[in-house]
């Protein structure tokens, strides 16, 4: 089916609603706030519109700082989740609830999990990145043993499909990690990559394996090409990091777009719906 097409359907949809609400009379909507506002009986009339509309799938995103959405201040400091909307047309929005220093185990303790169950609805998606923290084993308020992230995952899992929601399990994306004899990169945090492609199959859940992703641009790009996606800025250039950072875990701002990317790629191979939305490239 044409991507344009299906675009513009969703146009003419919601133009076929606003008539029927025109003739029905609701194109008093906003007498009909105000009088609500006083208690009026009208607002059940202004709920029953309002059913009607049509619901644009939202992607709730769930993971550490690689993911999460910086401050303009920050940069050039950026995560993939802060780019990936500008690879998707407007059917589709994305809600990025990703922040750093939390593991698979900290989010949900901290609630956040119960935030984004609260705004979930039917037809949302709900993308899965953590390894990064639940690793470090020197910060045990994000620690978490790989049978625990296995029970962790399964919690993210089952409770957006009590919603109505479909969930993607996203490995954790690879460090700047490489043998320094051959100049090849290797996988990050392979035991949790693992644990989260079992839980996947043992569920039956979507996964985009951005680890292996992430570890193959590497090493087309090579070493001193990573350190354009990586934070490895000079002193000086950026009022954030005046003394300048070189930083193998977190992103720039061009390297998060290409991050991104590697998701969008990882989204269409999947041929889901939410497929449907990404933009020609």
């Amino acid at each position: 089916m044409n991507r344009n097409w299906r675009v513009s359907s969703v146009g003419l949809l919601a133009m076929v609603l606003l008539l029927g609400v025109w003739f029905s009379g609701g194109m008093a909507g906003g007498n009909r706030a105000n009088a609500a506002d006083n208690n009026s009986p009208s607002s059940d009339i202004q709920t029953v519109a309002d059913t009607t509309a049509v619901h644009i799938p939202v992607v709730y995103l769930a993971g550490d700082s690689t993911v999460q959405t910086y401050r303009s201040s920050q940069r050039p400091q950026a995560g993939w989740g802060q780019m990936i909307a500008s690879y998707f047309d407007d059917g589709v929005q994305f809600s990025n609830h990703a922040i750093g220093g939390r593991s698979s185990r900290s989010f949900i303790e901290q609630g956040r999990l119960d935030t984004i169950v609260s705004l979930l609805q039917p037809g949302d998606y709900l993308m899965v990145q953590f390894g990064h923290n639940d690793a470090d084993s020197s910060k045990p308020e994000r620690y978490t043993p790989v049978n625990d992230y296995r029970n962790y995952l399964k919690t993210y899992i089952d409770r957006a499909r009590s919603k109505g929601a479909t969930p993607i399990l996203v490995t954790p994306v690879s460090r700047r990690d490489y043998n320094a004899a051959n100049g090849q990169f290797k996988p990050s945090f392979p035991e949790y990559v693992a644990a989260m492609k079992q839980v996947a199959a043992e569920t039956n859940t979507l996964l985009i394996d951005l680890n292996a992703r992430s570890v193959a641009l590497y090493n087309t790009i090579g070493i001193e090409g990573t350190k354009s996606i990586f934070l490895h800025v000079a002193a000086g250039q950026y009022p954030y990091f005046p003394d300048g950072v070189q930083d193998n875990t977190h992103f720039q701002e061009q390297g998060a777009v290409q991050i991104a990317g590697l998701v969008a790629t990882g989204i269409d191979e999947l041929n889901i719906p939410l497929s449907e939305h990404l933009l020609a490239p």
